[in-house]
């Protein structure tokens, strides 16, 4: 599975309206910024409590991409 179908996936699984949620994927030499954009009141479900979602989704990526550099935004 792809950095930007799992983002999509799991933010899918998260949000109230999945038909918002679309994942914008952009490469760099040694990076891949993947945006992610959700319906604004779905945007603490995505985020989490303290950014713990957030930040689990991040650690899930850095481990899927290996040698790469992912950055995710939240938009």
């Amino acid at each position: 599975m792809k950095e930007k179908e799992l983002v999509e996936y799991v933010a899918k699984m998260l949000v109230d309206k999945p038909e918002k949620v679309t994942v914008k994927e952009t490469h760099g030499a040694n990076v891949t910024v993947l945006e992610l954009h959700v319906d604004q009141e779905d945007m603490g479900r995505v985020i989490g409590k303290d950014g713990r979602v957030a930040n689990a989704l991040r650690t899930l990526l850095r481990v899927l991409a290996q040698e790469r550099r992912v950055v995710l935004e939240i938009v």
